[in-house]
C-alpha cells in the first residue's frame, strides 16, 4: 500500500501528460482516454490541433495510456504571397 507519499507518486505518474502550446501549459488527465475526448475536455477542435506522442502524429480515434506523453500543437497554414 505505501506511505500518502508513495500513493500521490504514484497517482502523478499514472497520468496522460499533455503539453499544450500557443499558449505554452501543461496539464494531466487520467489515462487511458481517446483524443477526441481529451480535446472535448480542452475544448479545442480536432481541425485546429496537432497531437503528437512521440515525434509521430497522433489520429483522433487512438487511446492515449497513462504513462503517454503528447503535445498539442495548432494548426498552422501559410501560403505563396
Amino acid at each position: 500500500m505505501g506511505t500518502a507519499k508513495d500513493r500521490a507518486r504514484r497517482w502523478h505518474a499514472e497520468r496522460v501528460k499533455v503539453r499544450l502550446r500557443n499558449p505554452n501549459r501543461d496539464v494531466q488527465f487520467p489515462g487511458p482516454i481517446s483524443v477526441v475526448k481529451l480535446l472535448r475536455q480542452l475544448d479545442l477542435n480536432r481541425e485546429s490541433v496537432l497531437v503528437i506522442r512521440g515525434g509521430t502524429l497522433v489520429p483522433g480515434d487512438a487511446v492515449l495510456d497513462d504513462d503517454d506523453q503528447v503535445e498539442i500543437r495548432p494548426v498552422i497554414s501559410g501560403g505563396a504571397r
